[in-house]
């Protein structure tokens, strides 16, 4: 399968260099088309989009408060559909303050009405666009600014697919920039559904993760082959499809390339690694039922 070659992206974006946002935009709206209209929150998405009168996005642009995406981009659809325009695809495009803690609330009432959107949250498992501090993204042992090195964060990473897989909704998907096919191929599974769709991207940031910036796509990939942040599918919040992925790889090789990770001590480490191969099986083991089911 090959990358679209259609963009609807500018040049000259307000990224930092190196942001993972803009190449996880640039192809999520290839996928989608030109029929499509955006609606983003406040955060990294909507200044990186640029301000007035300028903007990186090619596409009509909707700017509303952090918390109300999933309400706004409901209301949008639902004047699109009154304008006789359903074939139109609404993309609500948020961050993880803006879906796992801010927005969760809109985000979860879109869902539950089955709203019809594309819902694709960017994480970068910090609110990036303020400072760098902490959100309920952020992963257990990571500093941020409100979590300095001396005290790292001690929560762990909240489970937002199982959150969204819960309201059985039609379609929901894990991607990531370092997969670009991947994920164009998802996104366009997404757009051939109705009701609401979740994608949940990571994004590598070398501002909050402590990281050169070549390496945003090294770090995207290490995030998936470590199962730190594995690709999968969850179709009507049930039925589990694992992407393919390469052989597994200590987590380790991921946490020691940031240096938010810095401090961490063995036992912690390897706490970390622990959790990840109790979660990498679970999820394995709703992939196989899933199968089993489906035979």
């Amino acid at each position: 399968m090959e990358i679209m070659e259609n963009e609807f992206v500018h040049s000259g974006s307000f990224a930092c260099p190196g942001c993972g946002l803009t190449v996880a935009f640039r192809h999520v709206v290839k996928a989608l088309g030109k029929n499509t209209v955006v609606v983003t929150t406040a955060g990294c998405g909507s200044v990186v989009a640029g301000y007035y009168p300028m903007t990186t996005s090619k596409l009509p642009f909707f700017h509303c408060s952090f918390g109300t995406v999933g309400a706004t981009a409901a209301g949008l659809r639902a004047g699109l559909d009154m304008l006789g325009k359903a074939k139109t695809q609404v993309l609500a495009w948020a961050g993880d303050g803006g879906t796992f803690d801010i927005g969760l609330q809109s985000m979860s009432g879109a869902a539950e009405r089955n709203d019809d959107m594309i819902y694709v949250c960017y994480d970068n498992e910090a609110y990036m666009n303020t400072g760098v501090q902490r959100s309920s993204s952020t992963p257990l042992g990571a500093w941020t600014t409100t979590t300095p090195f001396q005290a790292p964060e001690d929560r762990p990473k909240k489970r937002i697919a199982a959150i969204v897989a819960a309201h059985e909704i039609p379609y929901m998907a894990t991607a990531s920039i370092s997969y670009p096919q991947d994920l164009e191929q998802k996104v366009r599974r997404a757009k051939s559904i109705k009701g609401f769709r979740f994608i949940h991207i990571l994004i590598p940031c070398p501002t909050g993760w402590l990281y050169p910036t070549k390496d945003s796509v090294k770090l995207g990939r290490l995030a998936v082959l470590s199962r730190l942040f594995p690709l999968y599918e969850v179709f009507g919040g049930r039925q589990y499809r694992l992407s393919p992925m390469a052989e597994k790889v200590p987590v380790q090789e991921y946490l020691i390339s940031q240096g938010r990770f810095k401090g961490l001590s063995e036992q912690a480490i390897q706490g970390i690694q622990g959790t990840v191969d109790r979660d990498w099986a679970e999820l394995r083991d709703l992939a196989a039922r899933s199968k089993e089911l489906r035979s």
